[in-house]
């Protein structure tokens, strides 16, 4: 059940606090959303719960029946949401890029790849510590020494960082490390772990599952949300389909239909997304066509002896074009809407060459 509260009044806050109080004196679980709109939802609200609030002071309308995500909806949450992680903005007009090795390997290496794609134009640093294998004897990670890694990775590029966390029992020390909490798309609906994260209060990325239905995603965010934790991101990584020469299908179709239900941003994932470095790119440009807020790739200065992923890691050189083609997409969106183009974006489209080949290195060259 949702509680919809009429809007301003110099009480709207003692009314809205009436309203939780009436709920819960009575058993009911309740959440105050208190951002676009005014409104109380109710988990298991009922015709009792209905009679008991209307009527009372500043209750506009009750809505019995609501979707399981009702915190993420679009509906209670009709301003996007924007979270700040430093001087970083992720979901407002400019795309966030996140970028780094898949896994740590060491920290020489990563502080090499952490100042060419902070160099490039990346807003975020990733790498993982701790890595979810399909085969448990594949590189698991460095652990503990990989946050290490990344901590001093930050404090010599400036950059915040992301990486996975795993386990709940692991969420207080990968919090200590990082900016952002990444939640893989096998743990999506480890439920213990997304209370955990919820709980956290850190910034949290929750990727979509492999087999996982639009819906199945955003009451997963509802988990972490519904913890009193509102910087939730979702990322689009690509699901399982019966099409084998990409490592998965990358479901762009999901960046507009999330963007029209839910207030929360959308990041997408093109290195798993199609597996293939040579496909990135493209894919890439198509997800800020989309709407995505942002992207996280997998960059690596030797792709050939990367631990994990090597083959979907874009070098650095590679990296560098791909931003400046998003950034130029994006800044053709703005001026399309009637914004006026950032002068960083609109110096680097002058050097931005798209090619037909779609990134492949084949076609006419098109200088813009």
């Amino acid at each position: 059940m949702i509680v919809f509260m009429r809007d301003g009044g110099s009480g709207g806050e003692a009314e809205l606090a009436a309203v939780v109080k009436a709920l819960t004196d009575r058993g009911f679980a309740c959440h105050a959303v208190n951002g676009g709109v005014r409104a109380v939802v109710v988990q298991g609200g009922d015709a009792e719960a209905e009679r008991l609030v209307l009527g009372m002071p500043g209750v506009h309308r009750v809505v019995l029946a609501h979707p399981g995500y009702a915190l993420a909806s679009r509906e209670v949450h009709p301003a996007d949401t924007v979270i700040r992680v430093g001087s970083v903005e992720i979901g407002g007009q400019e795309p966030v890029i996140m970028a780094g090795p898949c896994s740590v390997e060491s920290l020489d290496g990563l502080l090499e790849v952490a100042e060419q794609v902070r160099a490039a134009g990346a807003n975020v640093l990733r790498g993982g510590a701790f890595k979810p294998r399909s085969s448990p004897y594949s590189f698991q990670g460095l652990g503990e020494e990989g946050l290490k890694y990344l901590a001093i990775a930050r404090e010599k590029t400036g950059l915040p960082v992301i990486s996975e966390v795993m386990e709940p029992d692991a969420v207080g020390l990968v919090a200590s490390y990082v900016d952002i909490l990444q939640i893989g798309a096998r743990n999506m609906q480890n439920f213990s772990l997304l209370r955990a994260v919820g709980r956290s209060g850190k910034p949290v990325m929750l990727k979509r599952g492999l087999s996982a239905t639009i819906e199945e995603w955003l009451m997963a965010a509802e988990y972490i949300l519904a913890q009193g934790n509102p910087n939730v991101m979702l990322c689009e990584r690509g699901i399982r389909t019966f099409e084998t020469y990409t490592r998965n299908t990358l479901d762009l179709n999901a960046v507009p239909v999330v963007r029209h239900l839910s207030h929360l941003p959308v990041i997408v994932d093109p290195s798993h997304g199609v597996g293939k470095w040579r496909y990135v790119n493209a894919m890439a440009r198509a997800s800020i066509a989309a709407g995505a807020h942002g992207l996280i790739v997998e960059v690596h200065a030797n792709p050939d002896k990367a631990l994990s992923d090597g083959a979907q890691s874009l070098t650095p050189a590679r990296f560098a074009q791909m931003v400046r083609e998003v950034r130029y997409i994006a800044a053709a969106l703005r001026a399309m809407d009637g914004a006026e183009p950032p002068a960083d974006a609109a110096a680097g489209a002058e050097a931005v060459s798209l090619s037909a080949g779609a990134g492949t290195g084949s076609g006419t060259l098109v200088t813009v």
